[in-house]
């Protein structure tokens, strides 16, 4: 862009400000490659040390440790949005998981920011997590919101199936759903 000085009959160069907005989240692959990069970022965050196994033939997509274990961990993406309502595919490849092949299944809401931190043995068998994140929400898997402190604690101290009647690990940066001390 140029522009004319009233002290000179010469046009001096002026430098214009652009600013480019986008918005838009990526399908496919892309799109749970940038969930990974996300439970990533907020699980190291939050002081855990993470593992990425080499390729991706295996059930889960991180190994974290929880200071007393290694939890096999399985990031999704949750959408097909309705309401304040969204779904997590709770299979790989057309197979269910199964205990054996996850520990956790972190599902990552992008609308909310909003991860929901769910034991396997609170989901398997199906083949579908529904969370409902709505502000009265009372859903099956709504307990599990933000429960990063269930990768803190043991699983004997969690319990199987255990439905967390208040946060196992004070010491955590962020409260879960169920802290008293929110």
């Amino acid at each position: 862009m140029k522009e004319t000085n009233d002290n000179s009959d010469e046009e001096q160069p002026t430098e214009e400000l652009i600013e480019i907005q986008a918005v838009g989240v990526p399908e496919g692959k892309k799109l749970g490659e940038a969930v990974e990069a996300a439970f990533l970022a907020k699980a190291t965050m939050l002081g855990f040390p993470v593992l990425k196994p080499w390729g991706d033939s295996r059930p889960y997509d991180f190994g974290v440790d929880g200071g007393r274990r290694l939890w096999r961990v399985q990031v999704k993406c949750a959408t097909s949005f309705r309401g304040t309502r969204c779904d997590a595919r709770a299979s790989g490849s057309g197979e269910l998981y199964t205990l054996d092949d996850i520990d956790f299944l972190a599902a990552y809401v992008i609308k909310k920011d909003l991860w929901y931190i769910v034991p396997a043995d609170a989901f398997v068998p199906r083949a579908t997590v529904h969370f409902n994140y709505g502000p009265r929400s009372q859903g099956m898997f709504e307990i599990y919101r933000e429960t990063w402190c269930l990768l803190a604690c043991s699983e004997r101290a969690r319990g199987r199936g255990d439905i967390p009647k208040r946060c196992r690990c004070e010491e955590m940066p962020v409260r879960c759903v169920v802290c008293p001390k929110k």
